[in-house]
């Protein structure tokens, strides 16, 4: 099947193209036949899959058959996603694909300021990429109405209930209209996501894609357990060993990909960045200038990576680790072909050791950790022995106070209470209760990042920042004072024992 086989119009064929696909993807075949037609859809599907264009162009033609004229443009179609990250790729896809149409979107996140997001809502857009956090916040605010919604996307669902976002996605869903056609995509289906889409969904189609879970028996693994700053240092110091004739470097971001690139360069090693903001020029003189050998080093996103085809890649290497296992197999799957060895080095600091838990456990193997480099961190405790099959995201741990789960993702994504008069909720760094302790009054809502979120934002008010998974209820209140006995003042307390010399807390605890 084609694009031209999808009954997409001829605004939306032309924009496809400009990217380079002529062929669907299997969650695009099955999804927009069935969205076009205004039906609810229920997608089974993980990222890299072509998820985002199977809700984005469907929503796109639906919404530009009757697309405003100047004057009012109320919210006609609400994305929520987990991360400013995902929100951020999402906004770009509809402004890619949209390019030809008459039709505004924007991105809302929490992190920032708000003041630019709120002139962009006041001019008004038709489809609207938030996270539920910052949703919230201005729609408190007056500053988003929902009352005209048609379309509603819940994009990575079963990420939301990792992260802890599951009650703030309910009350966004309380002030959505009734009548609306709903997208729900979720890579795993725990039995709160389940319950949660049979509430939202009126006689869905059901969509899936096989997750990939295998890896080739022709491709070393290795792990490094690097600290986070460390990484830069590692990936020159391992590329001037002169073992790696060519590497293909794998980031989360754009951003990281030319910074990584242009790190390489100043330290003599020939590099290249390609991701969605190089133009199709640049992307393919890059890859011309990988393939013939001009530059030893292609560093890429995971989006700008699809379809790249090197023979004889001997080296990947995951500077950042994927946060959805099945991308690991797909990185790594650019080596070791037809049968050739290869080798897949990842970089994992402390922050990525739950996204190693998972990869091991879809792939059912360990990945050897090399020991002896430069930049050695400390290890993670006992890594799972049992491989029998991939981690199920329905395995909750203990509620932490405030009613968040903290658990199937590392610290960063967490987001917990924070109440209390003296003390707000930190930013859910891994660091744990220190920083959340320092605290100080805000009200706002940090967003969970990939890459771990160290900008967690703090409005007015004096309840504390949704960032940590614990709260800190009442760290600043004075004692009261005892009262006098028989008009005399109260004894004086004994002093208390000097405390013990802190231990400085392991990395990897």
């Amino acid at each position: 099947m084609t694009f031209d086989e999808l009954q997409l119009h001829d605004s939306l064929l032309r924009a496809v193209k400009a990217e380079g696909y002529t062929t669907p993807t299997p969650i695009q075949t099955k999804a927009i036949p069935h969205a076009l037609l205004g039906k609810d859809v229920l997608g089974v599907a993980q990222t890299g899959t072509g998820k985002t264009a199977a809700f984005a162009l469907p929503i796109l033609q639906r919404l530009s058959a009757k697309a405003p004229a100047n004057g009012a443009r109320p919210v006609r179609c609400l994305v929520l996603t987990p991360t400013r990250e995902l929100a951020g790729q999402v906004g770009e896809s509809f402004a890619t694909y949209g390019k030809h149409l008459p039709l505004r979107h924007a991105v809302i996140f929490g992190g920032v300021g708000q003041t630019p997001q709120v002139e962009t809502l006041k001019r008004g857009v038709d489809v609207l990429v938030a996270t539920p956090g910052r949703l919230l916040d201005l729609m408190e605010q007056g500053f988003v109405s929902l009352r005209s919604l048609e379309v509603f996307v819940l994009d990575e669902a079963d990420r939301m209930l990792d992260m802890g976002f599951i009650h703030d996605v309910r009350k966004v869903i309380k002030a959505l209209p009734l009548k609306r056609q709903t997208l729900f995509f979720s890579a795993t289906m725990p039995p709160e996501i389940v319950d949660l889409s049979r509430s939202i969904l009126t006689d869905p189609i059901r969509v899936e894609v096989t997750p990939v879970s295998s890896t080739a028996e022709t491709v070393s693994q290795q792990v490094y357990f690097v600290e986070r700053e460390q990484k830069r240092g590692l990936l020159t110091h391992l590329l001037k060993e002169g073992r790696i004739p060519r590497a293909l470097v794998f980031t989360r971001t754009k951003h990281g990909a030319n910074r990584v690139a242009k790190q390489l360069e100043g330290a003599g090693v020939h590099a290249a960045a390609i991701h969605g903001n190089k133009s199709q020029n640049a992307r393919e003189r890059a890859l011309d200038d990988f393939r013939t050998g001009s530059i030893r080093v292609l560093v890429a996103t995971d989006i700008a990576a699809r379809g790249i085809d090197i023979d004889g890649l001997s080296h990947v290497i995951n500077y950042d680790l994927p946060n959805v296992p099945e991308q690991y197999v797909h990185r790594i799957g650019r080596t070791g072909r037809a049968g050739a060895s290869g080798t897949a080095l990842s970089f994992c600091d402390a922050e990525e050791r739950a996204y190693l838990r998972d990869i091991e456990r879809t792939i059912r193997r360990s990945v050897p950790v090399v020991e002896d480099h430069p930049y050695r961190a400390g290890r993670p405790g006992p890594r799972p022995a049992d491989f029998s099959a991939p981690a199920e995201r329905d395995e909750r741990p203990e509620r932490a106070e405030g009613g968040n789960r903290n658990g199937g993702r590392p610290a960063q994504h967490a987001r917990g209470s924070g109440h209390g008069g003296g003390n707000g909720g930190g930013g859910g760094h891994p660091s744990g209760q220190s920083r959340r302790r320092r605290g100080g009054r805000g009200g706002g809502r940090g967003e969970g990042r990939p890459e771990g979120n160290r900008m967690a934002q703090g409005g007015g008010g004096s309840g504390g920042n949704r960032g940590g998974s614990q709260s800190s209820r009442g760290q600043g209140s004075a004692q009261p004072r005892p009262a006098a006995v028989g008009g005399h003042a109260p004894a004086k307390a004994p002093e208390a024992p000097p405390p013990a010399p802190r231990r400085p807390s392991p990395k990897w605890f």
